[in-house]
């Protein structure tokens, strides 16, 4: 193997985990600036007030998105391994 296929692997993989984690860090992010604005209209500073409904947003969204996420994945392994069985040995 060489580098130059070993370091396209390597960048193919981080672009997936980014596309993978991507939905669930936006809702994350969304729902805590909702809770943030909700925070400061009430002036109810609980920290703890934020872990609730952004656990149940990250699990709703896992849940709607890991067919998609499994799809992804799954042929994205596909092609790796594609990959690696043409290699010159």
């Amino acid at each position: 193997m060489t580098e130059v296929i070993f370091l396209d692997l390597v960048k193919e993989t981080i672009l997936l985990i980014l596309m993978l984690s991507a939905p669930v860090l936006v809702v994350a992010l969304g729902v805590g600036l909702i809770i943030s604005l909700i925070q400061a209209v009430t002036q109810i500073q609980e920290a703890t007030l934020t872990f609730v409904p952004k656990i149940l947003a990250c699990m709703l969204t896992l849940v709607l998105v890991s067919p998609w996420m499994l799809q992804i994945f799954i042929s994205h392994t596909q092609e790796m391994l594609r990959t690696l069985a043409s290699l010159p040995q």
